[in-house]
């Protein structure tokens, strides 16, 4: 789970088990950052999440779940820009090490992102 800025650079990530919701990552990830709007997809529509942003005075850029019993509406031109983390995902794919996970520890597997993310946003 990774945050980007507006440019599409890594700002922050977090390693998460592959059984885990995205969700539970969310908290670590705006921890200490000020933001007007935070876009993501369906599977940050929860009312943890909407209320956390909501206590920070920040917008919400996430389209409801198809199981909302009231969908929330959202920015729909605000939410094309989350193409965005998606361009800094495949970026980071760019290096075989990071796209197939060849290491086998959680830190090396962090420094070998770092890394490559410090690369990117220096070319």
């Amino acid at each position: 789970m990774a945050l980007a800025d507006a440019l599409g650079n890594l700002v922050r990530f977090v390693l998460l088990p592959g059984q885990r919701h995205d969700s539970i990552g969310v908290e670590p990830l705006i921890t200490g950052i000020e933001f007007a709007a935070l876009i993501g997809d369906k599977a940050f529509d929860n009312n943890a999440v909407r209320a956390e942003l909501n206590e920070r005075g920040a917008l919400a850029v996430i389209p409801s779940k198809d199981n909302r019993k009231a969908p929330i509406p959202h920015d729909a031109d605000m939410y094309k820009w989350r193409h965005l983390i998606e361009n800094c995902f495949q970026r980071l794919k760019e290096f075989r090490r990071i796209a197939t996970r060849y290491d086998k520890t959680d830190t090396s597997f962090a420094a070998a992102i770092h890394l490559v993310a410090a690369f990117l946003a220096l070319q």
